[in-house]
C-alpha cells in the first residue's frame, strides 16, 4: 500500500474528470493520432531492436523539479505550495514516462508542469466553491469511503487502514481533510450536472464505438454483449457528463477568480 493512494484521492478524481472530458475527439483527430502512433511504433520497434542487441532496456526518464518555487500558484489568496505540486507532478509523470517508453517520444515536462498547475488551480477553485455553498461531508460518508479503500487495498478494517497510513506518514487528521474535500467537491459537481442519466441511444452509440476500436486494434478478447456492457457504459457516460460540467464550472470560476501562477 502506498501513501499516495489516499493523499492523491481528490487530485486523482479531478484528473479522471479531466480525462473523461477530452474523450469526445473528432474522427479526423483520431486518424491523425493513428498515423502518429504507427510512426511511433515503427520508431520504437527499431529502437527496441537496437536496444536488444546491446542488451539494454530503454532508460526511464526522471522528473525535472529543479527551480520549483515554494509557492507555485495562488488562488484567491490560497497558496498552492511546492510540496503539493511536486507530489501531484510525480504521480502524473510516472504515467507520462511509461507512455514515453512505449511511444519512443520524450516527455514534454514544461507542458506537463503547466497541465499540473492548471489542474491544481481548477481543483482549488472547486474546493473553494464547494465550501462557499456549505456542502457537508458527514462522518458516515467518510467512513464508507475508508471502508471501501481498506477493502480494495486488502488492509483489513478502517482502523487498520488508518494505522497503515499513519506509518506511511499521513495522520488521521490529514486523511479526514482529504476525504472532506473530495466529498464536498463530488456534491458540487453532482449539483451542477443535474440529471445526467444516459439514454439507451447514448449507451448504444458508445458501445458501437468501443466495438469498432477493439476490432480495429485486432484484440483477441471476447467483446461483451450490449446488455453485459451496459452498467459500465452507463458509468462512463455519467463520468463524461460530470466532467463536462466540472470543466464548465472551473472555466466560469476562473474568470472571476484572482489566480497567480509562479511556474
Amino acid at each position: 500500500m502506498r501513501k499516495k493512494w489516499l493523499s492523491g484521492l481528490l487530485f486523482a478524481a479531478f484528473l479522471t474528470l479531466g480525462a473523461c472530458s477530452s474523450e469526445g475527439e473528432t474522427a479526423k483527430d483520431n486518424e491523425k493520432k493513428d498515423t502518429q502512433q504507427e510512426q511511433q511504433s515503427s520508431e520504437q520497434s527499431k529502437g527496441n531492436k537496437e536496444g536488444s542487441k546491446n542488451g539494454e532496456q530503454p532508460k526511464m526518464p526522471e522528473p525535472d523539479l529543479e527551480g520549483t518555487p515554494d509557492v507555485v500558484a495562488e488562488v484567491n489568496g490560497e497558496k498552492i505550495k511546492k510540496k503539493e505540486f511536486e507530489t501531484a507532478y510525480k504521480q502524473q509523470f510516472q504515467q507520462a514516462a511509461l507512455q514515453s517508453q512505449m511511444s519512443g517520444q520524450e516527455v514534454d515536462q514544461d507542458k506537463l508542469k503547466k497541465q499540473m498547475v492548471d489542474s491544481l488551480v481548477g481543483q482549488e477553485l472547486l474546493i473553494q466553491e464547494a465550501n462557499n455553498r456549505d456542502y457537508e461531508a458527514t462522518q458516515e460518508k467518510k467512513d464508507k469511503i475508508l471502508q471501501d479503500l481498506a477493502k480494495q487495498n486488502k488492509a483489513g478494517s478502517k482502523d487498520e487502514f488508518l494505522a497503515q497510513l499513519e506509518k506511511q506518514g499521513m495522520s488521521e487528521k490529514e486523511v479526514m481533510s482529504q476525504l472532506e474535500k473530495q466529498i464536498k467537491v463530488e456534491q458540487l459537481i453532482a449539483a451542477e450536472a443535474g440529471d445526467i442519466e444516459p439514454t439507451e441511444e447514448e449507451m448504444k452509440k458508445m458501445y458501437e464505438q468501443m466495438k469498432a476500436q477493439q476490432e480495429k486494434a485486432g484484440g483477441e478478447s471476447k467483446i461483451p454483449s450490449f446488455e453485459e456492457a451496459k452498467p459500465s457504459l452507463e458509468q462512463q457516460l455519467k463520468q463524461q457528463k460530470e466532467a463536462e460540467e466540472a470543466q464548465k464550472l472551473i472555466k466560469n470560476l476562473r474568470e472571476d477568480a484572482d489566480v497567480k501562477v509562479h511556474i
